[in-house]
């Protein structure tokens, strides 16, 4: 079986964020942007994770240091996308694998769409293949410019793309695999092309189309999933988008969510079958939810360490009333009932019955 290694892109600092914190850091439903490509690349198949740091590297490597599938590259200087990637040359100057380049605040890229590309890419014996999109409105995104066939010749940044290209809805989301030889082969002959002297990596692919390889693209990339997040607004859409997809998975689950709308739910939670979520809840954390539980109107769980790793677990048949605030780390065993307008941390206390908290 090929191995497969990722470039993850996560070094830019995005003054649009206008933020102290690595743009990559900023959570979608409870977990880091970064977080969400690395677990859609896991479960793609990938081994090693090569995550190129500079903006606020020592924030990045402290979260991220016990996780031995990854290495950290520095890219001091933010020189474009090729440039990211020649500072991994000497890391895979002894790979003979495939090699995934992602970018690291893309959240809402999916494991079935990597692995789309990775099969069409051993199918197809290309040098290199990328993963495209179709938008009703591509403005700014590099077009994707195919022949008469349907091979594709090469991408077109949106500023050089003649009137017949911007009509193009085909874009380059950013989503590479590549034939790690070949790839470092057209790294070498990668030049600067512009007047800030940064490298491209689509350049790679015009070089190796250019030397004679096969090049593949394909439109394996949902409308909504191409949406990068350069600034405050974008990482509210993409939370809004990945909320939705949380909510349809435990729903699918047998969860009863009454009012998707005005219930938010953390990535980690898990929710176990014929629990009811009333409307106006926010589950923020590390959270275990047992089968049978009703969780009522107004509720709020919190993580007050903000680490993640403190839990709230709610047993099976338990019942939480209306308005009240649940603080990690917390436990509620099964069939108890906990009074509306409750606080409960680490030990809650009984106050009346058997079964009740207060």
């Amino acid at each position: 079986m090929v191995e497969i290694a990722a470039v993850i892109l996560a070094a830019g600092q995005s003054t649009r964020m206008n933020t102290r914190i690595p743009k990559v850091l900023h959570e979608v439903c409870g977990r880091p942007m970064l977080e969400w490509v690395l677990s859609a690349c896991r479960a793609a198949g990938v081994t090693k994770h090569y995550v190129i740091v500079g903006y606020g590297k020592d924030q990045i490597v402290a979260k991220y240091r016990d996780d031995r599938d990854m290495v950290f590259v520095e890219q001091a200087e933010q020189r474009g996308t090729g440039h990211a990637v020649m500072c991994c040359q000497d890391h895979l100057k002894d790979f003979s694998g495939l090699t995934l380049v992602l970018c690291g605040d893309a959240p809402l890229i999916r494991t079935e769409t990597i692995k789309v590309l990775i099969e069409k890419h051993l199918q197809e014996k290309s040098a290199v293949t990328l993963a495209t999109a179709k938008l009703s409105d591509p403005t700014g995104y590099g077009r994707i410019v195919r022949d008469g066939y349907g091979n594709i010749q090469g991408i077109v940044e949106h500023n050089d793309c003649t009137p017949e290209q911007r009509v193009i809805s085909e874009i380059n989301p950013g989503y590479f695999c590549f034939n790690t030889p070949l790839l470092l082969e057209a790294l070498d002959k990668i030049t600067p092309n512009n007047k800030k002297n940064e490298y491209y990596l689509t350049d790679a692919l015009h070089i190796l189309l250019a030397d004679g390889y096969k090049a593949t693209a394909v439109t394996a990339v949902a409308e909504e999933d191409a949406m990068g997040v350069n600034n405050r607004q974008q990482l509210s859409a993409a939370g809004k988008i990945m909320q939705q997809r949380i909510q349809e998975r435990l729903m699918a689950n047998g969860v009863t969510i009454v009012d998707p709308v005005n219930t938010w739910i953390d990535a980690r939670a898990e929710i176990g079958q014929d629990t009811i979520i009333e409307p106006f809840t926010y589950l923020h954390g590390q959270i275990q939810i047992g089968a049978n539980s009703r969780i009522g109107a107004g509720c709020v769980t919190t993580d007050p360490t903000g680490d993640g790793k403190a839990a709230i677990v709610i047993g099976n048949e338990v019942y939480v009333g209306p308005g009240s605030v649940l603080k990690a780390p917390a436990t509620i065993e099964d069939g108890r009932i906990v009074a509306p307008g409750s606080v409960i941390g680490d030990a809650p206390q009984r106050t009346s019955g058997e079964n009740a908290y207060a």
